[in-house]
């Protein structure tokens, strides 16, 4: 336990916790230095001494009016907590809408599950300056697009982005450079510009997700096991663990109409998915985007109930190579949310312009009391 700095070409200083210092050098020095939370450079933001993901897990008491300033995933997954707990909860994004990188319909889908729980989501939001304490009260003048407006409140939680931990350990000693951002310089296999120092996750620039850290270190253990492995065309799924979840994998609608990919689309309520009628959770929807000229899924969405575990079983399609029609015809348990993807594949457009459609299945996308798969299969 200690603070280290390099002094050298894989050599760290460390003063020791307990007292004392030690000198360690080794053939191989692997960073895993992580982030912290970023304070956007507002008048009075930092001086209110803002919470950050850090401090509102120690909370030993409830804020009456918590206001978050980033509309990401930290932001949101704690506004819906804290909502929950019984604080009143207002959410500032300064983009035109939260979670920025998703569709507009996926968004809109969320917002509107918040607003039913009475959360204010604000978008576009530009905060202006903020005075008082975090803690004991605070108010924030943020211009709006109907305005300058000011929003009071007792507590800030801050979530706007992350800042690598590179500052300040020498690395420049070390021969590790860093790009404009203060992330680690590395090749796809995780190198760094120095011999035989690694880089992993957040602090190489690595999507900021626990489990892309770990594929980091499986491509670092595996090429030095002598296999090839690399960071390039990972697939990167992502899951947003609000209720209910926003999972992610592949391209997204937006993407691909930006990048000019022809794709046709398939689109599913969540109350087409018998499952969520058993648990009363009917909000929602899955998203499905097939090549415009194959049958290869190019990207999937969904908000609804175990949205995480019904993407893995897509992502595995995707990674295996399998037709969206693997999926549209296999034999799925009944009831569960995977089986939505029958009926959401059985909706996708043939390349001819024909509807590649089952008329049973698609009975279900207008929602009705069903008793059993007995009883929709015979209507």
């Amino acid at each position: 336990m200690g603070e280290a700095k390099f002094t050298g070409s894989r050599t760290l200083d460390v003063l020791l916790n307990a007292g004392g210092a030690r000198t360690l050098t080794s053939d191989r020095v692997f960073l895993n230095l992580g982030t912290h939370a970023s304070i956007p450079s507002v008048p009075g933001l930092a001086e209110s001494e803002p919470m950050t993901n850090i401090e509102v897990l120690e909370l030993d008491r409830l804020p009456e009016h918590l206001i978050v300033i980033g509309g990401g995933y930290v932001g949101l997954e704690f506004a819906q907590a804290y909502r929950r707990f019984g604080s009143r909860v207002t959410i500032l994004e300064r983009s035109p809408q939260v979670l920025p990188q998703q569709d507009p319909d996926v968004v809109a889908a969320l917002v509107t599950i918040f607003s039913s729980e009475e959360i204010d989501v604000i978008a576009p939001a530009e905060i202006l300056s903020v005075h008082g304490h975090s803690g004991t009260g605070v108010s924030l003048v943020v211009r709006i697009s109907s305005g300058e407006k000011t929003i009071t409140g007792s507590d800030i939680l801050v979530a706007t982005g992350r800042i690598p931990n590179t500052a300040g350990i020498g690395l420049e000693a070390a021969g590790v450079e860093l790009d404009r951002r203060g992330y680690v310089k590395v090749d796809d296999r995780l190198q760094t510009t120095a011999p035989n120092v690694w880089a992993i996750g957040e602090c190489a620039g690595s999507p900021q997700f626990t489990h892309i850290s770990l594929d980091d270190f499986r491509v670092i253990r595996d090429n030095l096991a002598g296999r090839n492995r690399t960071t390039r065309d990972r697939m990167i799924p992502s899951c947003l663990f609000t209720d209910p979840q926003v999972s992610h994998i592949g391209l997204t609608e937006t993407e691909a109409n930006r990048q000019g990919i022809a794709f046709r689309i398939a689109k599913l309520p969540m109350a087409a998915v018998l499952r969520t009628r058993t648990i009363d959770e009917t909000h929602g929807f899955m998203k499905a985007l097939i090549e415009g000229d194959g049958d290869r899924i190019l990207g999937f969405t969904m908000i609804g109930p175990e949205a995480g575990e019904v993407m893995a079983v897509v992502q595995t399609a995707m990674l295996a190579g399998l037709p969206y029609t693997a999926l549209r015809d296999a034999i799925l348990t009944h009831p569960t949310m995977a089986e939505g993807l029958v009926f959401l594949f059985s909706n996708v457009e043939r390349v001819n312009g024909r509807a590649d459609r089952r008329p049973d299945l698609l009975r279900t996308l207008t929602p009705q009391p069903v008793e059993s798969i007995e009883h929709l299969q015979s209507s």
